[in-house]
Formats: C-alpha cells, sequence, structure tokens
C-alpha cells in the first residue's frame, strides 16, 4: 500500500458527471453561454488539508457551478480568470542534502521505498519534480569537506569519492522514483579554505581574486562528475546567501564581485568547456536586497547574457512584519526577460512539539510564501532538506531546522507533517508547463493562486489563514460554485474535463 494510500488518501481519477453538457471545451477560456441553466450540474474535486483534523491533502468534496452572480462587497469570493496567462511554471522540488541522504539510509528498505513514493510519485506522492543539492559540504553536511587535497589550485586531485557513499545514489533513486527526469542544479556554500580571505570556509570571507579562475573551473568539473554519475544538471547558483557570514559553510560576494565573476570567469568557463546550456542563477539569498543584487548584475549586458534568473530565500526578509513579497514583483517587472526561482526556505530552531501540536504557522509559512511568489512572477519553487530526524538534524554546527518529512531513527520510519502537504497541494496538481492564471481574492484572510495544466485542467489554490471557516464563491466566467473554507487550512480545487 502507498504512503499516501496509508494515510487514508482516496486519490483517483477526477469525475465529471455522466450527461453534463455545459464543460468548457477550452479549458483556457471562461465558460461562456447565452442563457446559463441552473440545471445542469457539473461534479468537481475539492482537496483538503486542515489543521487539528483527519483532512491531509484529502478529496472530501465536491462543487456545483451554477449562474454567475454579482458577489457583494461584505462577501468573501474567488474570482478565476484562464484566459489571462503568465509565466510557466519549470517545477517544485526540495534539496537531497548530505544530512537528507544519511538519513534516507537509516530507514528500512521498506520505508526508504514509501518515501520516494510519498515525494516523487505523481499517482500516489506529491509529485516533486524539481531538486537541489550541494558542491561539496553544507551545514547539512557531516563536516566540512571538498573535492580536492587543500592548496591544490590546479584541481589535480578533483574527485567525488566522499559523495558515493550515500548523496550520489541517493539522488539517483529520486530520480529513478520520479519517472526518470529530475530538473536538477546545484549551489556551492564555500569555496576551499585556501582560495577565500579568512583561510577558512566557515565565518563568511571572500574568493580571493587570484583563485577566480580556479574556482569557475571547480564548478565545471563538479558538473562534469555528476553527469558522469548519469545524475543530468540543469542549471547551478553562483554562492548560496552571499550576504551571510555564518558559523557555517559561507562566502561573501558584493554585487560588483558576484557580477565580475560571472562575466569574467564563469560564464565564459562553462561556454569553454562545453556547458554553456547550464542556467546560471544569480543572488540566491533573501528577498529584501533582491533588486539591488539583480539590478547591478542585469542591468551589465557582458554579465546579463549568461544569467538565466535570479534566486531568493525567505529568511530574515520580514520587515515590520510582513515578508517582502513586493521585490520579487519589482525583479519580475525590470527584468521580464529573466526568471525567478525560489532556492531556499525551511522553519527554522527545531522542535519536535510544534510539529506535534500542528502549530499552523509552519505549515502556513510555505502556502503563503509559494502563493505569493507564484503570484508575483516566479517560475520554480524549492524546499531545503526533504528530510531530516527526529531531531531536525544532522548538521554540524547545531543548526537544526524543519523538514516537510522527518525520520524516526530509533524505528526506522518516518512521518509526514503538515508542511509536506500543504506543499503538495501545489507539487501534486500544479504540474511543469503549467501556465499561471488570474485567480483574484476579495478576503484578506483567504490567499489564492491558480494555473491551468498541458492537459487543460485548472488547479486553484484556496487558503484561509484565519481562526475561522469561511463561506465564500468561486466564479469561473458565467459560473459560480458556493464553498467553505476551514479554519486553518488549504484547498486545492480540480477543475477538469
Amino acid at each position: 500500500m502507498s504512503i499516501l494510500k496509508s494515510y487514508h488518501f482516496l486519490i483517483s481519477a477526477f469525475l465529471i458527471c455522466s450527461g453534463c453538457t455545459d464543460a468548457p471545451t477550452n479549458k483556457t477560456e471562461p465558460v461562456t453561454e447565452s442563457k446559463p441553466s441552473p440545471n445542469l450540474q457539473t461534479i468537481k474535486m475539492v482537496y483538503t488539508t486542515a489543521h487539528n483534523t483527519n483532512l491531509k491533502l484529502s478529496p472530501n468534496d465536491s462543487i456545483r457551478f451554477d449562474i454567475a452572480k454579482q458577489p457583494l462587497e461584505t462577501d468573501a469570493a474567488i474570482i478565476v480568470d484562464p484566459s489571462k496567462t503568465f509565466q510557466s511554471l519549470l517545477g517544485i522540488g526540495g534539496a537531497l542534502t548530505d544530512a537528507s541522504a544519511e538519513t534516507f539510509y537509516k530507514l528500512s528498505p521498506e520505508n526508504q521505498k514509501r518515501f520516494l513514493e510519498a515525494y516523487y510519485s505523481v499517482e500516489n506522492g506529491i509529485g516533486y519534480s524539481l531538486g537541489r543539492t550541494t558542491i561539496h559540504s553544507c551545514d547539512f553536511s557531516n563536516g566540512s569537506y571538498t573535492y580536492i587535497d587543500e592548496g591544490d589550485a590546479e584541481l589535480k586531485t578533483f574527485n567525488i569519492d566522499h559523495d558515493r557513499e550515500y548523496r550520489i545514489p541517493f539522488i539517483k533513486k529520486a530520480i529513478e522514483a520520479a519517472g526518470g527526469s529530475l530538473t536538477m542544479y546545484v549551489s556551492p556554500w564555500s569555496p576551499p579554505a585556501f582560495m577565500k580571505t579568512n583561510n577558512n570556509m566557515l565565518q563568511g570571507g571572500s574568493l580571493k581574486t587570484e583563485f577566480y579562475q580556479p574556482w569557475a573551473n571547480y564548478y565545471a568539473k563538479f558538473i562534469k562528475a555528476y553527469e558522469a554519475e548519469g545524475i543530468p544538471i540543469w542549471g547551478l547558483t553562483i554562492q548560496n546567501e552571499p550576504m551571510a557570514v555564518q558559523r557555517w559553510e559561507s562566502c561573501i560576494y558584493t554585487a560588483e564581485e558576484e557580477r565580475d565573476f560571472i562575466k569574467n570567469n564563469l560564464g565564459p568557463t562553462l561556454e569553454q568547456e562545453g556547458l554553456g546550456d547550464k542556467k546560471i542563477i544569480v543572488w540566491d539569498h533573501n528577498r529584501d536586497l533582491l533588486y539591488q543584487r539583480a539590478s547591478v548584475i542585469l542591468n551589465d549586458p557582458d554579465a546579463s547574457k549568461y544569467v538565466w534568473g535570479t534566486g531568493f530565500h525567505w529568511y530574515e526578509d520580514w520587515k515590520d512584519g510582513i515578508p517582502m513579497f513586493d521585490a520579487v514583483k519589482l525583479v519580475n517587472e525590470a527584468y521580464p526577460d529573466k526568471k525567478l526561482i525560489f532556492t531556499e526556505g525551511c522553519n527554522e530552531r527545531f522542535d519536535l512539539e510544534r510539529i506535534e501540536t500542528e502549530d499552523p504557522k509552519l505549515a502556513e509559512r510555505y502556502g503563503r510564501s509559494m502563493i505569493n511568489d507564484f503570484n508575483n512572477g516566479t517560475v520554480a519553487w524549492t524546499d531545503w532538506n526533504i528530510l531530516l530526524d527526529e531531531t531536525g538534524g544532522p548538521n554540524h554546527v547545531g543548526n537544526l531546522c524543519f523538514a516537510p518529512i522527518h525520520s524516526n531513527t530509533p524505528s526506522q520510519d518516518f512521518f509526514l507533517t503538515n508542511s509536506y502537504y500543504y506543499i503538495g497541494h501545489f507539487s501534486k496538481f500544479i504540474r511543469p508547463g503549467a501556465k499561471r492564471i488570474i485567480s483574484a481574492s476579495t478576503s484578506n484572510a483567504l490567499l489564492t493562486t491558480a494555473f491551468v495544466n498541458d492537459d487543460a485542467s485548472l488547479a486553484i489554490i484556496v487558503m484561509n489563514q484565519s481562526e475561522n471557516p469561511i463561506s465564500y464563491s468561486l466564479t469561473l466566467g458565467t459560473r459560480t460554485a458556493e464553498l467553505k473554507s476551514l479554519a486553518h487550512s488549504i484547498q486545492t480545487i480540480i477543475l477538469k474535463n
């Protein structure tokens, strides 16, 4: 039995009732009918996750569309317009770190299979299609390490033997579970110590100018080594969190330093090594400085020509209690020819009690971010570690965090958190290639986004972040349905012919 079925999932084909004649023939356009009949009914599916209930990505309701009505200003309403399309989705997924890999191999063989199905199966899981991994170590590794001997600027000792024990076989299993294809990108946390101004992989420091070219060569060697192992690499970020001095692996780049490294070293090197098709992502840090970093790099044509897009995180970007989602929108508006990708986010400072008591803030941080980021033009969204143990690790500097799935090491089993289900409301039903469409809410308590998939199915997300259930109307063209959103819940509404 699949992991989702074991949690009382009844995932099945979406049904249209026999004899219905009012279903639209073109799902990318609103339903239009000169004389809509109130007697015509169409069955649609609603999937719900609600805190402190048994509803976990559960198909719990069907809805009936009737003649459209004008909502009152006091009503809660969602208005969907599929005729207005925006960015296409690249994918949704999470990071396959050393910590995740090592924890995975502590599961029993049966639970390893269930875990992979839970993340990567579209039918029986949540259909992850995107992955990120690290170039040598990060804090979620068993210690600091590189792929060369210290001081080897010519990279003669380069090898990835360290990763062959856990991480490479883990990534291969994930690719297989995803049906043989997973969009993978890679990120470094720090160059080797001898290449840095502080001679330390930890505690910040900067890349010495004399090592710009050897470090660019290092990326190319890593990508080629992983691809030789059967792991295709779609893209790479320049540096994880280039403005953060951390007690773990970290390295500082100003915007100008990152710009110059791209245009003078990394971009040309990838082209010379036959890797010019790899997508280069800049910034890879928080939303607050997103526009500043993007503008410095993308306003330089010699750097911009190598750049696919800008990556961002969600840490420390709350100003006066409000996440800086507008920074994403501004970059999208200013540089519409470049892409935006959410490259990392997790809930920090692990506390098992918050999972056990279903603290809604944990999962709702995901829902709020994903809805706003997609509505502001983001094309891909990446969670941090896909698996951690029951302590929020392993982490070699004690930076313990939450993950959507945690293992229970003594029992060789794992448990799903509400964050897993919230992400699944997007990743399972909004598939790569889907185009975002308009979904507007009249209530601040109801957040929404919507996409039309390649098969013309509509996936409409509605998240209720309030303490109370909310009744609302859903209008699509000339049709309106009445629904209810439970307190602290998220819904995915599927409309499929």
